[in-house]
Protein backbone atom coordinates (compact mmCIF):
# COMPACT_ATOMS: atom_id res chain seq x y z
CA UNK A 1 0.00 0.00 0.00
CA UNK A 2 2.58 2.26 0.71
CA UNK A 3 5.18 1.64 -2.07
CA UNK A 4 6.49 5.31 -3.29
CA UNK A 5 6.80 6.43 -7.00
CA UNK A 6 8.40 9.17 -8.56
CA UNK A 7 8.03 12.91 -7.37
CA UNK A 8 6.16 14.80 -9.72
CA UNK A 9 5.75 18.68 -9.68
CA UNK A 10 4.42 19.64 -6.44
CA UNK A 11 2.98 22.88 -5.08
CA UNK A 12 5.58 25.36 -3.34
CA UNK A 13 6.95 24.91 -0.08
CA UNK A 14 4.98 26.58 2.95
CA UNK A 15 7.95 28.67 4.57
CA UNK A 16 7.90 27.85 8.45
CA UNK A 17 7.75 30.81 11.17
CA UNK A 18 4.35 32.02 11.59
CA UNK A 19 3.00 30.29 8.33
CA UNK A 20 4.06 26.93 9.53
CA UNK A 21 2.38 27.34 13.22
CA UNK A 22 -0.78 28.29 11.25
CA UNK A 23 -0.78 24.84 9.24
CA UNK A 24 0.59 22.69 12.36
CA UNK A 25 -2.24 23.80 14.37
CA UNK A 26 -4.71 23.72 11.60
CA UNK A 27 -3.21 20.37 10.92
CA UNK A 28 -3.65 19.16 14.78
CA UNK A 29 -7.54 20.81 14.41
CA UNK A 30 -8.48 18.52 11.17
CA UNK A 31 -6.62 15.35 12.15
CA UNK A 32 -9.04 15.64 16.08
CA UNK A 33 -11.71 16.18 13.99
CA UNK A 34 -11.25 13.21 12.08
CA UNK A 35 -10.88 11.01 14.62
CA UNK A 36 -13.70 12.36 16.80
CA UNK A 37 -16.08 11.65 13.52
CA UNK A 38 -14.72 7.94 13.41
CA UNK A 39 -15.43 7.11 17.47
CA UNK A 40 -18.74 8.34 17.13
CA UNK A 41 -19.15 6.40 13.96
CA UNK A 42 -18.23 3.25 15.35
CA UNK A 43 -16.99 3.25 19.14
CA UNK A 44 -20.14 5.46 20.59
CA UNK A 45 -22.78 4.08 18.03
CA UNK A 46 -22.37 0.58 18.11
CA UNK A 47 -21.71 -2.70 20.51
CA UNK A 48 -18.54 -4.78 19.97
CA UNK A 49 -20.65 -7.48 18.54
CA UNK A 50 -22.01 -5.31 15.76
CA UNK A 51 -18.49 -3.80 15.50
CA UNK A 52 -17.14 -7.08 14.76
CA UNK A 53 -19.94 -8.10 12.45
CA UNK A 54 -20.19 -7.80 8.61
CA UNK A 55 -23.43 -6.13 7.82
CA UNK A 56 -23.27 -5.84 3.94
CA UNK A 57 -20.37 -8.20 1.56
CA UNK A 58 -20.07 -4.64 0.05
CA UNK A 59 -18.49 -3.22 3.01
CA UNK A 60 -15.95 -3.88 5.71
CA UNK A 61 -16.40 -4.59 9.49
CA UNK A 62 -16.24 -1.53 11.24
CA UNK A 63 -14.20 -2.41 13.24
CA UNK A 64 -11.42 -2.82 10.47
CA UNK A 65 -12.21 0.68 8.83
CA UNK A 66 -11.53 1.83 13.07
CA UNK A 67 -8.35 0.63 12.47
CA UNK A 68 -7.49 1.02 9.22
CA UNK A 69 -7.38 4.84 9.66
CA UNK A 70 -4.76 4.04 12.56
CA UNK A 71 -2.52 2.18 10.75
CA UNK A 72 -2.39 4.28 7.20
CA UNK A 73 -1.29 7.12 9.45
CA UNK A 74 0.87 5.38 11.55
CA UNK A 75 2.66 4.10 8.08
CA UNK A 76 2.53 7.45 6.19
CA UNK A 77 2.46 10.16 9.17
CA UNK A 78 4.95 8.21 12.01
CA UNK A 79 7.11 6.03 9.40
CA UNK A 80 7.08 7.69 5.84
CA UNK A 81 6.88 11.38 7.01
CA UNK A 82 9.16 11.14 10.23
CA UNK A 83 11.10 8.47 10.16
CA UNK A 84 10.03 6.77 13.25
CA UNK A 85 10.04 3.41 14.28
CA UNK A 86 6.65 0.95 13.33
CA UNK A 87 4.33 0.39 16.03
CA UNK A 88 2.75 -2.35 14.70
CA UNK A 89 4.29 -3.60 11.44
CA UNK A 90 2.45 -7.18 12.14
CA UNK A 91 -1.05 -5.37 10.99
CA UNK A 92 0.19 -4.06 8.19
CA UNK A 93 -0.99 -6.79 5.71
CA UNK A 94 -4.67 -7.15 7.80
CA UNK A 95 -5.38 -3.62 6.75
CA UNK A 96 -4.21 -3.54 3.45
CA UNK A 97 -7.24 -2.55 1.27
CA UNK A 98 -5.57 -4.52 -1.59
CA UNK A 99 -4.24 -7.85 -0.28
CA UNK A 100 -7.62 -8.07 1.53
CA UNK A 101 -11.17 -8.21 -0.55
CA UNK A 102 -14.06 -6.02 1.77
CA UNK A 103 -16.21 -9.32 1.61
CA UNK A 104 -13.43 -11.50 3.39
CA UNK A 105 -12.28 -8.96 6.21
CA UNK A 106 -14.72 -10.06 9.01
CA UNK A 107 -12.57 -13.64 8.83
CA UNK A 108 -9.30 -12.19 9.30
CA UNK A 109 -7.89 -12.10 13.02
CA UNK A 110 -8.36 -8.38 13.59
CA UNK A 111 -7.87 -5.94 16.45
CA UNK A 112 -11.19 -5.56 19.00
CA UNK A 113 -12.60 -2.25 19.17
CA UNK A 114 -11.08 -1.66 22.40
CA UNK A 115 -7.49 -2.47 21.06
CA UNK A 116 -8.21 -0.69 17.88
CA UNK A 117 -9.00 2.21 20.16
CA UNK A 118 -5.89 2.28 21.80
CA UNK A 119 -3.75 1.54 19.14
CA UNK A 120 -5.34 4.45 17.30
CA UNK A 121 -4.47 6.54 20.38
CA UNK A 122 -0.90 5.49 20.38
CA UNK A 123 -0.12 6.74 16.85
CA UNK A 124 -2.08 9.71 17.34
CA UNK A 125 0.50 10.57 20.24
CA UNK A 126 3.72 10.28 17.82
CA UNK A 127 2.21 12.02 15.09
CA UNK A 128 1.65 14.94 16.98
CA UNK A 129 5.27 14.62 18.66
CA UNK A 130 6.57 14.53 15.12
CA UNK A 131 4.28 17.41 13.83
CA UNK A 132 5.70 19.77 16.38
CA UNK A 133 9.31 19.61 14.73
CA UNK A 134 8.26 18.88 11.03
CA UNK A 135 9.36 21.44 8.92
CA UNK A 136 7.05 22.34 5.40
CA UNK A 137 9.48 24.29 3.81
CA UNK A 138 12.72 21.44 3.79
CA UNK A 139 12.04 20.17 0.45
CA UNK A 140 10.23 16.93 1.17
CA UNK A 141 8.10 16.09 -1.22
CA UNK A 142 5.97 14.77 1.42
CA UNK A 143 5.81 17.87 4.04
CA UNK A 144 5.71 20.33 1.32
CA UNK A 145 2.13 21.95 1.75
CA UNK A 146 1.63 19.74 4.40
CA UNK A 147 0.71 16.88 1.86
CA UNK A 148 0.98 13.74 3.86
CA UNK A 149 -1.09 15.86 6.83
CA UNK A 150 -3.46 16.68 4.12
CA UNK A 151 -3.96 13.14 2.18
CA UNK A 152 -3.99 11.05 6.16
CA UNK A 153 -6.90 13.94 7.39
CA UNK A 154 -8.71 13.47 3.40
CA UNK A 155 -8.09 9.52 3.92
CA UNK A 156 -10.12 8.98 7.53
CA UNK A 157 -12.99 11.31 6.53
CA UNK A 158 -13.19 9.06 3.28
CA UNK A 159 -13.73 6.19 5.11
CA UNK A 160 -16.19 7.84 7.33
CA UNK A 161 -18.24 8.50 4.50
CA UNK A 162 -17.56 4.77 3.87
CA UNK A 163 -19.03 3.74 7.50
CA UNK A 164 -22.04 5.68 6.59
CA UNK A 165 -22.57 3.96 4.16
CA UNK A 166 -22.01 0.60 5.98
CA UNK A 167 -24.95 2.42 8.50
CA UNK A 168 -27.17 2.60 5.87
CA UNK A 169 -27.02 -0.96 4.84
CA UNK A 170 -27.01 -2.71 8.60
CA UNK A 171 -30.45 -3.47 9.67
CA UNK A 172 -31.08 -2.90 13.39
CA UNK A 173 -32.55 0.12 15.27
CA UNK A 174 -31.23 3.60 14.31
CA UNK A 175 -28.41 4.65 16.31
CA UNK A 176 -26.83 8.26 14.45
CA UNK A 177 -28.26 11.20 16.37
CA UNK A 178 -29.60 13.02 14.28
CA UNK A 179 -32.57 11.13 12.34
CA UNK A 180 -35.81 12.85 13.61
CA UNK A 181 -34.24 16.32 13.01
CA UNK A 182 -36.79 18.34 10.84
CA UNK A 183 -36.01 18.05 7.64
CA UNK A 184 -34.32 21.12 5.71
CA UNK A 185 -37.31 23.79 4.43
CA UNK A 186 -37.30 23.62 0.67
CA UNK A 187 -35.50 25.86 -1.72
CA UNK A 188 -37.31 29.20 -1.85
CA UNK A 189 -36.96 30.31 -5.16
CA UNK A 190 -39.18 27.86 -7.42
CA UNK A 191 -38.73 29.86 -10.54
CA UNK A 192 -34.89 28.61 -11.26
CA UNK A 193 -34.21 27.84 -14.56
CA UNK A 194 -34.76 24.56 -14.92
CA UNK A 195 -31.20 24.66 -17.31
CA UNK A 196 -28.04 26.51 -16.80
CA UNK A 197 -25.58 27.51 -20.42
CA UNK A 198 -22.22 26.85 -20.51
CA UNK A 199 -20.81 28.79 -23.13
CA UNK A 200 -18.21 27.25 -25.61
CA UNK A 201 -14.25 27.64 -24.91
CA UNK A 202 -11.29 26.45 -23.04
CA UNK A 203 -11.05 26.47 -19.77
CA UNK A 204 -8.19 25.28 -16.72
CA UNK A 205 -9.01 21.51 -15.66
CA UNK A 206 -7.57 19.90 -12.47
CA UNK A 207 -4.82 21.82 -10.42
CA UNK A 208 -0.95 22.10 -10.16
CA UNK A 209 -1.15 24.22 -6.85
CA UNK A 210 -3.71 23.06 -4.40
CA UNK A 211 -1.93 21.51 -1.72
CA UNK A 212 -5.03 19.06 -0.74
CA UNK A 213 -5.13 17.67 -4.03
CA UNK A 214 -4.27 13.85 -4.85
CA UNK A 215 -2.37 12.83 -7.71
CA UNK A 216 -5.63 12.26 -10.01
CA UNK A 217 -6.89 16.01 -9.89
CA UNK A 218 -3.23 16.71 -11.15
CA UNK A 219 -1.48 18.51 -13.26
CA UNK A 220 -3.91 21.50 -14.50
CA UNK A 221 -4.45 20.91 -18.48
CA UNK A 222 -6.51 23.34 -20.46
CA UNK A 223 -9.55 21.63 -22.29
CA UNK A 224 -11.66 23.43 -24.46
CA UNK A 225 -15.45 22.07 -24.50
CA UNK A 226 -18.63 23.03 -26.87
CA UNK A 227 -21.12 24.85 -25.35
CA UNK A 228 -23.83 22.58 -23.44
CA UNK A 229 -26.50 22.97 -21.24
CA UNK A 230 -26.47 21.66 -17.63
CA UNK A 231 -29.43 21.12 -15.18
CA UNK A 232 -29.16 23.75 -12.44
CA UNK A 233 -29.65 21.11 -9.98
CA UNK A 234 -29.59 17.27 -9.42
CA UNK A 235 -32.54 15.11 -10.39
CA UNK A 236 -34.97 14.98 -7.60
CA UNK A 237 -36.64 11.98 -5.94
CA UNK A 238 -40.16 13.68 -7.60
CA UNK A 239 -38.49 13.57 -11.47
CA UNK A 240 -36.81 10.06 -10.46
CA UNK A 241 -40.37 8.78 -10.20
CA UNK A 242 -42.12 10.24 -13.12
CA UNK A 243 -39.29 8.19 -14.58
CA UNK A 244 -41.04 5.33 -13.17
CA UNK A 245 -44.22 5.57 -13.11
CA UNK A 246 -43.75 6.25 -17.00
CA UNK A 247 -42.48 2.44 -17.23
CA UNK A 248 -38.57 4.09 -17.39
CA UNK A 249 -37.28 0.72 -15.88
CA UNK A 250 -38.92 -1.25 -18.35
CA UNK A 251 -38.09 0.00 -21.35
CA UNK A 252 -35.17 -1.16 -22.65
CA UNK A 253 -35.01 2.03 -25.07
CA UNK A 254 -33.54 3.97 -22.63
CA UNK A 255 -30.76 1.91 -21.33
CA UNK A 256 -27.33 0.99 -22.85
CA UNK A 257 -26.98 -2.79 -23.52
CA UNK A 258 -24.53 -3.09 -20.31
CA UNK A 259 -27.28 -1.35 -18.46
CA UNK A 260 -30.03 -3.19 -19.53
CA UNK A 261 -28.52 -6.52 -19.05
CA UNK A 262 -27.68 -4.93 -15.47
CA UNK A 263 -31.62 -4.61 -15.02
CA UNK A 264 -32.73 -7.22 -16.07
CA UNK A 265 -29.95 -9.70 -14.27
CA UNK A 266 -30.53 -7.08 -11.05
CA UNK A 267 -34.67 -6.98 -11.27
CA UNK A 268 -34.05 -3.56 -9.78
CA UNK A 269 -37.05 -1.00 -10.55
CA UNK A 270 -36.53 2.11 -8.53
CA UNK A 271 -33.49 3.40 -6.76
CA UNK A 272 -31.99 1.03 -3.18
CA UNK A 273 -33.92 1.84 -0.05
CA UNK A 274 -36.82 2.46 -1.68
CA UNK A 275 -40.15 0.39 -0.50
CA UNK A 276 -43.91 0.75 -2.10
CA UNK A 277 -46.38 1.39 0.73
CA UNK A 278 -49.57 -0.54 0.28
CA UNK A 279 -51.34 2.30 -1.03
CA UNK A 280 -48.98 2.65 -4.16
CA UNK A 281 -46.66 5.79 -2.89
CA UNK A 282 -42.91 5.48 -1.74
CA UNK A 283 -41.20 5.30 1.43
CA UNK A 284 -37.19 5.07 1.99
CA UNK A 285 -35.19 3.63 4.79
CA UNK A 286 -32.59 5.92 6.21
CA UNK A 287 -30.00 4.85 8.80
CA UNK A 288 -32.30 2.19 10.13
CA UNK A 289 -35.28 4.68 9.74
CA UNK A 290 -38.38 4.15 7.23
CA UNK A 291 -40.12 7.52 6.73
CA UNK A 292 -42.02 9.02 3.26
CA UNK A 293 -39.91 9.59 0.44
CA UNK A 294 -39.51 13.17 0.28
CA UNK A 295 -40.41 14.37 -3.60
CA UNK A 296 -37.90 17.40 -3.93
CA UNK A 297 -34.53 15.65 -2.28
CA UNK A 298 -31.66 15.07 -5.05
CA UNK A 299 -32.59 10.81 -5.67
CA UNK A 300 -30.05 9.15 -4.42
CA UNK A 301 -28.49 5.44 -4.13
CA UNK A 302 -28.89 4.91 -8.00
CA UNK A 303 -26.05 3.38 -9.98
CA UNK A 304 -24.52 4.73 -13.23
CA UNK A 305 -27.21 2.58 -15.31
CA UNK A 306 -29.89 4.43 -13.48
CA UNK A 307 -28.59 7.81 -13.71
CA UNK A 308 -28.28 7.06 -17.53
CA UNK A 309 -30.98 5.57 -18.67
CA UNK A 310 -33.27 8.59 -16.67
CA UNK A 311 -31.17 10.83 -18.55
CA UNK A 312 -32.15 9.31 -21.81
CA UNK A 313 -35.48 9.25 -21.38
CA UNK A 314 -35.54 12.72 -20.48
CA UNK A 315 -33.96 13.77 -23.88
CA UNK A 316 -30.66 14.42 -22.41
CA UNK A 317 -27.61 12.59 -21.31
CA UNK A 318 -25.28 12.63 -18.25
CA UNK A 319 -22.48 15.50 -18.45
CA UNK A 320 -18.72 14.37 -19.32
CA UNK A 321 -16.43 14.60 -16.51
CA UNK A 322 -14.85 18.48 -17.99
CA UNK A 323 -18.25 19.27 -18.75
CA UNK A 324 -19.02 19.18 -15.01
CA UNK A 325 -16.39 20.72 -13.54
CA UNK A 326 -16.72 23.38 -16.24
CA UNK A 327 -19.88 24.16 -14.99
CA UNK A 328 -18.71 23.89 -11.42
CA UNK A 329 -15.55 26.00 -11.50
CA UNK A 330 -14.77 28.32 -14.55
CA UNK A 331 -15.30 32.06 -14.32
CA UNK A 332 -15.96 33.52 -18.17
CA UNK A 333 -15.78 36.94 -16.55
CA UNK A 334 -12.49 36.31 -14.92
CA UNK A 335 -11.28 33.23 -17.50
CA UNK A 336 -9.91 31.67 -13.97
CA UNK A 337 -10.85 28.19 -12.19
CA UNK A 338 -12.41 28.34 -8.79
CA UNK A 339 -11.17 26.02 -5.51
CA UNK A 340 -14.97 25.96 -5.59
CA UNK A 341 -17.93 27.34 -7.37
CA UNK A 342 -18.43 30.04 -4.89
CA UNK A 343 -14.86 31.06 -4.71
CA UNK A 344 -11.86 30.15 -2.76
CA UNK A 345 -13.22 30.28 0.33
CA UNK A 346 -13.13 27.07 2.51
CA UNK A 347 -16.81 25.52 2.44
CA UNK A 348 -19.41 27.10 5.00
CA UNK A 349 -22.73 26.04 6.11
CA UNK A 350 -24.18 28.44 3.74
CA UNK A 351 -22.53 27.11 0.68
CA UNK A 352 -23.27 23.28 0.61
CA UNK A 353 -24.79 20.49 2.42
CA UNK A 354 -21.50 19.03 3.55
CA UNK A 355 -19.89 16.92 6.24
CA UNK A 356 -22.80 14.61 7.77
CA UNK A 357 -24.65 18.10 8.91
CA UNK A 358 -28.32 16.96 7.51
CA UNK A 359 -27.52 12.78 7.11
CA UNK A 360 -29.61 13.09 4.04
CA UNK A 361 -29.63 15.71 0.85
CA UNK A 362 -31.05 18.93 1.06
CA UNK A 363 -33.55 19.70 -1.42
CA UNK A 364 -32.46 20.57 -4.64
CA UNK A 365 -32.20 24.29 -5.73
CA UNK A 366 -30.84 25.05 -2.27
CA UNK A 367 -27.90 27.02 -0.73
CA UNK A 368 -27.68 30.14 -3.83
CA UNK A 369 -24.59 31.18 -1.61
CA UNK A 370 -23.06 28.31 -3.51
CA UNK A 371 -23.91 28.79 -6.77
CA UNK A 372 -21.11 28.06 -9.64
CA UNK A 373 -20.67 31.26 -11.97
CA UNK A 374 -23.00 29.68 -14.76
CA UNK A 375 -25.56 29.75 -11.98
CA UNK A 376 -25.94 25.78 -11.24
CA UNK A 377 -26.68 25.00 -7.81
CA UNK A 378 -25.24 22.18 -5.27
CA UNK A 379 -22.43 21.00 -7.29
CA UNK A 380 -20.74 20.50 -4.12
CA UNK A 381 -22.54 18.40 -1.33
CA UNK A 382 -26.11 16.31 -0.88
CA UNK A 383 -25.28 13.42 -3.63
CA UNK A 384 -22.35 12.87 -5.89
CA UNK A 385 -23.02 12.56 -9.23
CA UNK A 386 -22.19 10.29 -12.05
CA UNK A 387 -20.30 11.69 -14.96
CA UNK A 388 -20.11 9.69 -18.37
CA UNK A 389 -16.29 9.78 -18.33
CA UNK A 390 -14.22 6.40 -17.39
CA UNK A 391 -11.41 7.15 -14.84
CA UNK A 392 -7.86 7.54 -15.87
CA UNK A 393 -5.34 9.95 -15.27
CA UNK A 394 -4.97 13.34 -16.80
CA UNK A 395 -2.23 14.25 -19.57
CA UNK A 396 1.34 14.25 -17.94
CA UNK A 397 0.01 12.41 -14.67
CA UNK A 398 2.15 10.88 -12.27
CA UNK A 399 1.73 8.82 -9.39
CA UNK A 400 1.96 10.61 -5.92
CA UNK A 401 3.12 9.29 -3.03
CA UNK A 402 1.59 5.49 -4.36
CA UNK A 403 0.47 3.91 -7.51
CA UNK A 404 -2.52 2.31 -5.50
CA UNK A 405 -4.09 5.31 -4.84
CA UNK A 406 -5.37 5.98 -8.34
CA UNK A 407 -3.18 4.81 -10.78
CA UNK A 408 -3.94 1.08 -10.34
CA UNK A 409 -7.70 1.63 -11.17
CA UNK A 410 -7.15 3.50 -14.20
CA UNK A 411 -8.47 1.17 -17.04
CA UNK A 412 -11.04 -0.61 -15.23
CA UNK A 413 -14.65 -0.69 -15.15
CA UNK A 414 -15.01 3.09 -13.55
CA UNK A 415 -17.07 5.92 -13.90
CA UNK A 416 -16.02 9.13 -12.57
CA UNK A 417 -18.33 11.13 -10.04
CA UNK A 418 -17.69 14.21 -9.06
CA UNK A 419 -19.22 16.94 -6.43
CA UNK A 420 -19.23 15.11 -2.97
CA UNK A 421 -22.29 14.31 -0.75
CA UNK A 422 -23.98 15.32 2.35
CA UNK A 423 -21.68 12.70 4.01
CA UNK A 424 -18.14 13.93 2.89
CA UNK A 425 -16.13 16.45 5.16
CA UNK A 426 -15.45 19.87 3.39
CA UNK A 427 -11.59 19.23 3.51
CA UNK A 428 -12.24 15.72 1.36
CA UNK A 429 -13.86 17.51 -1.21
CA UNK A 430 -13.51 20.30 -4.23
CA UNK A 431 -14.20 21.43 -7.93
CA UNK A 432 -10.96 19.24 -8.99
CA UNK A 433 -11.92 16.09 -6.36
CA UNK A 434 -12.44 12.96 -8.23
CA UNK A 435 -14.31 9.82 -7.22
CA UNK A 436 -14.44 6.42 -8.89
CA UNK A 437 -16.67 3.71 -8.32
CA UNK A 438 -18.31 0.53 -10.41
CA UNK A 439 -21.35 1.60 -12.48
CA UNK A 440 -23.30 -0.65 -10.45
CA UNK A 441 -22.85 0.57 -7.03
CA UNK A 442 -25.54 2.06 -5.36
CA UNK A 443 -24.63 1.66 -1.52
CA UNK A 444 -22.79 5.29 -2.21
CA UNK A 445 -24.90 8.20 -2.05
CA UNK A 446 -24.82 8.92 -5.30
CA UNK A 447 -27.31 10.80 -7.97
CA UNK A 448 -26.42 12.84 -11.05
CA UNK A 449 -27.73 15.86 -13.26
CA UNK A 450 -28.10 15.81 -16.61
CA UNK A 451 -26.71 18.12 -19.32
CA UNK A 452 -27.27 18.30 -23.56
CA UNK A 453 -25.89 19.93 -26.38
CA UNK A 454 -26.44 23.40 -26.68
CA UNK A 455 -28.71 24.88 -29.35
CA UNK A 456 -27.07 25.99 -32.97
CA UNK A 457 -27.79 29.62 -32.22
CA UNK A 458 -26.49 30.22 -28.21
CA UNK A 459 -23.26 29.51 -26.25
CA UNK A 460 -20.71 29.78 -29.47
CA UNK A 461 -19.78 26.31 -31.30
CA UNK A 462 -22.38 23.66 -31.86
CA UNK A 463 -22.27 21.54 -28.28
CA UNK A 464 -20.82 17.52 -28.64
CA UNK A 465 -20.16 16.98 -25.06
CA UNK A 466 -18.07 13.68 -26.06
Amino acid sequence: MTRPTPEPARPPAVADGAAGERLRTRIAAELDHGRRRSVALTLEALDEDELLAQHSPLMSPLVWDLAHVGNYEEQWLVRAAAGGEALRPDIDVLYDAFENPRAERVSLPLLTPREARDYNARVRARVLDALERARFDSGAPLLDGGFVYHMVIQHEHQHDETMLATHQLRRGRPVLPGLTAPPPRPAPDTRRPAEVLVEAGPFTMGTDDDPWAYDNERPAHTVDLPAFRIDTAAVTNAAHLDFIADGGYDDPRWWSPRGWEWRTRSGKRAPAFWIRDTGGGWLRRRMGRVEPLPPEEPVQHVCYYEAEAHARWAGKRLPTEAEWEKAARHDPATGASRRHPWGDADPAPRHANLGQRLLRPAPAGAFPDGAAPCGALQMLGDVWEWTATDFTGYPGFAAFPYREYSEVFFGGDYKVLRGGSWATHPTAVRATFRNWDHPIRRQIFSGFRCARDADPDEGGRRGGGR
